[in-house]
């Protein structure tokens, strides 16, 4: 019985591990587009930074300028964040899958996905 408990705890205990080891892998810059309309893409820029469950970084704005991600958390591959321009809020959600990154945005009640892949 004791060392059931002490197996399950450590293949838990790794498994955790495993997990902020693999969104570690998020770090840094990742691009990609989205189709504003049929005739319109936008060039995306995102660069993460992971510490332990929290997410923070940059998300490059239309006009160049880098905009802070706000209350990001991370839990397992997924993660949420706000980032805010002016007085819009664009709300994040996305999931990291080690060679490209699902990312959500909700603005004005419309919702935009893009693929993100690292930048090279």
């Amino acid at each position: 019985m004791k060392s059931r408990i002490v197996t399950t705890t450590l293949l838990v205990f790794c498994s955790f591990i495993a997990c902020f080891a693999a969104i570690a892998g998020l770090n840094g810059k990742w691009t990609g587009s989205v189709k504003i309309t049929p005739e319109d893409e936008l060039s995306l820029v995102y660069n993460f930074k992971v510490d332990g469950d929290k997410l923070s970084g940059t998300v490059q704005s239309p006009d160049g300028n880098d905009l802070p991600i706000a209350e990001g958390v991370l839990s397992g591959n997924e993660f949420a964040f706000i980032v805010k321009a002016g007085k819009l809020v664009v709300n994040h959600t996305g999931k990291y899958y080690g060679d490209s990154v699902i990312v959500s945005a909700y603005v004005d009640g419309k919702s935009f996905k893009a693929v993100l892949k690292r930048d090279k």
